[in-house]
């Protein structure tokens, strides 16, 4: 038997059905000048712990909510399909639902790397207070 391979493309829309605020929509995250300017580099280099403290919140955001059935039907057809999930979401939703196959467009909020010279590194937990 072939097995069908199926892509999901997800938005905003899927995580805030969890609860998650989204960015752009009416009272979304990108409409607070401060979370614009919170969520920059210029900010993490000039203003790094109110940038961390930042992250530290919308990861804390994270763990107050739960996958919905839009996340968990998506991973129950990994089970009889190939599944791949393409998300423009930086949470790790799809991922608790049980979802293997994840590509975050805009990178995951649970991760943080810093460049060093050529270099990408992967900065510990304990950094980010997860």
């Amino acid at each position: 038997m072939v097995r069908q391979h199926i892509v999901f493309l997800t938005g905003a829309g899927v995580s805030a059905e969890s609860g998650l605020s989204t960015f752009r929509g009416k009272d979304g995250m990108w409409t607070n000048e401060e979370w614009v300017h919170l969520a920059s580099t210029d900010a993490l280099y000039n203003e790094t712990q109110k940038c961390l403290d930042f992250y530290n919140w919308r990861r804390k955001q994270l763990s107050e909510v739960e996958p919905n059935e839009a996340h968990k039907m998506i991973a129950e057809l990994e089970k009889e399909h190939k599944v791949t999930v393409i998300t423009q979401n930086v949470d790790n939703l799809h991922e608790r639902a049980g979802s293997t196959e994840v590509i975050h467009l805009h990178g995951e909020l649970r991760i943080m790397t810093k460049k060093v010279g050529t270099k990408v590194c992967l900065i510990r937990k304990e950094i980010l207070k997860m």
